[in-house]
């Protein structure tokens, strides 16, 4: 019976194998760097990169962004003309989500350098959409912070979420017409 299931759905469990096998050696391997870059009570140096990045972003837009390490804590504060307006978390950075992205690529594999070029492309995408991202929120609670919630727990979420999905539709969508076309 067993057997039979696995023999009747050996592509799901294909899927399933290669997509949290991948998932868990790459969140692995950023566990094993974190632990190995992040000084106590500081952010890891990538999340660094990204509030500097993110500062540069807000002071192009004119505004006058300073991102600070926390007293204490693994983050960074990033104000906007002085005020206090987000904490720039390991979480941030955007890592966690290019992993889920990813591992869903690797189990709808093609040949290796097209899935090589679209991880990497999509990786850029979305670390530059993150950075985008973590701008805009941070102007808008600047101008509205009763917002907090609704932005960062709902609106920013949605559309870096969206991105990966329609990235993952782009992925699957091209690898069916090419495998039933070729």
């Amino acid at each position: 019976m067993l057997r039979k299931l696995f023999t009747e759905h050996r592509a799901v469990f294909k899927f399933l194998g290669l997509f949290f096998g991948t998932y868990l050696l790459l969140s692995l391997i950023y566990l094993i760097y974190i632990s190995l870059t992040t000084a106590e009570n500081a952010a890891d140096p990538l999340t660094g990169l990204v509030g500097k990045q993110a500062q540069a972003l807000i002071n192009g837009w004119g505004y006058k962004a300073q991102v600070l390490p926390s007293g204490g804590q693994p983050e960074l504060q990033l104000f906007i003309n002085g005020d206090l307006v987000a904490r720039i978390i390991e979480g941030c950075n955007a890592v966690s989500i290019i992993i889920l992205f990813a591992a869903f690529v690797v189990a709808f594999k093609k040949a290796l350098k097209k899935t090589l070029v679209f991880i990497f492309a999509g990786a850029v995408l979305i670390y530059g959409i993150n950075l985008l991202r973590i701008g805009i929120l941070a102007i808008a609670l600047y101008h509205h912070p009763e917002k907090e919630p609704l932005l960062h727990q709902v609106v920013f979420p949605a559309l870096i979420y969206g991105l990966v999905a329609l990235l993952w539709m782009l992925w699957v969508g091209v690898f069916k017409k090419r495998k039933t076309n070729g």
